[in-house]
């Protein structure tokens, strides 16, 4: 992972939910090459035990079949390629399932670590990566410094359990000079294997350190200056200063469709303070009254101006003009006030000659 320089102050601010799809895209997840070479040892060795017996069985087969056929062989140029295929034909059948375990260990432990994620952006060329002063840095960068203190220490580890393994059981291995054959091959193996599995032991407990270290260090190199914050929030919320200027707008022309609405209404309900609401209504297509338009204090003043110049009777009514005001724009009158302007609009009828 390369290094950043922080720009526009310290990162400081947890990334967001954007910036860390861009890392992920970018092929930059948290990933310990611990827990890949953890992994592949310890499950290598686990399946090496119980394949052992078979691997061996084909190998003494195939060596007992080139060893009792050895007297027909013929030593010509066909003969010679025909044996060396058929001897790597039969050997490649039995290291096949290491092969595939291997494959899967390695597909697995990055799935394990970070997830399904395909990307085709860390193969493309880099040119900055060429720079020689920038080259010359990241080898005595601070990542590369903890990666060689990491190293020392994993070799030095497994350097001291190997030695102290042996060293315990050096007086067993005084004796084995009156021993056969077989017993020091299996005294050297058993110590082997003693050595092997403390190595995969403490070769998971440093996978399991390293990759919550590794994580860490991602997570510090995700974080987010202040100002990063604030153009990641322009880029996908928009620019607060034009959001504020698309919802005036939107809010003018809001007003004035509402205010084009107050000619056709029956009747405009005022509180002679400052709330004002026009209240249309057609028996031949309405169920109920509808709420046309409503306002306060100066809109308030407008739509009682705009119903004057049109003819259009204003009642004067507190309560009704309350509770019609809290209704939506474009709501139909609640049951709770169908007497209360139904007596209104009977009235306006009235005046104007009409019938409810």
């Amino acid at each position: 992972m390369a290094e950043e320089t922080p720009t526009g102050g310290e990162r400081t601010e947890a990334p967001t939910a954007k910036r860390r799809q861009e890392f992920r895209d970018k092929g930059q997840v948290a990933q310990s090459k611990e827990v890949h070479t953890a992994a592949l040892l310890t499950i290598t060795l686990a399946f090496w035990i119980f394949y052992m017996p078979t691997f061996y069985k084909g190998l003494r087969e195939l060596i007992s079949g080139l060893w009792q056929t050895s007297g027909q062989f013929q030593l010509n140029a066909p003969s010679v390629v025909y044996l060396g295929v058929f001897v790597l034909e039969n050997i490649a059948f039995l290291i096949f399932p290491l092969f595939i375990l291997v494959l899967v260990i390695g597909f697995s432990s990055s799935i394990f670590q970070f997830g399904w994620l395909v990307t085709a952006k860390p193969l493309i060329p880099d040119l900055s990566k060429l720079d020689p002063i920038k080259g010359f840095g990241r080898i005595f960068s601070k990542r590369s410094l903890v990666e060689l203190v990491k190293s020392l220490a994993k070799v030095s580890l497994i350097a001291w359990i190997a030695y102290s393994t042996v060293l315990n059981r050096l007086p067993e291995a005084l004796i084995l000079i009156d021993t056969s054959a077989v017993s020091t091959m299996l005294f050297l193996g058993t110590t082997a294997a003693v050595i092997l599995a403390k190595v995969c032991g403490l070769l998971i407990l440093l996978a399991f350190l390293d990759f919550l270290f590794i994580k860490w260090e991602m997570e510090q190199k995700m974080k987010m200056t202040m100002q990063e914050l604030k153009e990641e929030y322009k880029e996908t919320e928009g620019d607060p200063l034009i959001k504020a200027q698309i919802r005036a707008i939107q809010s003018e022309m809001a007003r004035r469709r509402m205010m084009a609405e107050v000619p056709t209404a029956d009747v405009v309900i005022t509180n002679p303070t400052h709330i004002s609401v026009a209240v249309k209504y057609s028996s031949e297509d309405m169920e109920a009254p509808l709420v046309i338009a409503k306002g306060a204090d100066v809109l308030a003043m407008k739509i009682r101006e705009i119903a004057r110049e049109h003819d259009v009777p204003i009642i004067e009514n507190p309560p009704v003009a309350r509770m019609l005001h809290k209704l939506d724009l474009g709501s139909t009158i609640p049951e709770s006030l169908f007497k209360a302007v139904a007596e209104i609009l009977a009235h306006v009828y009235s005046l104007k000659g009409s019938k409810l």
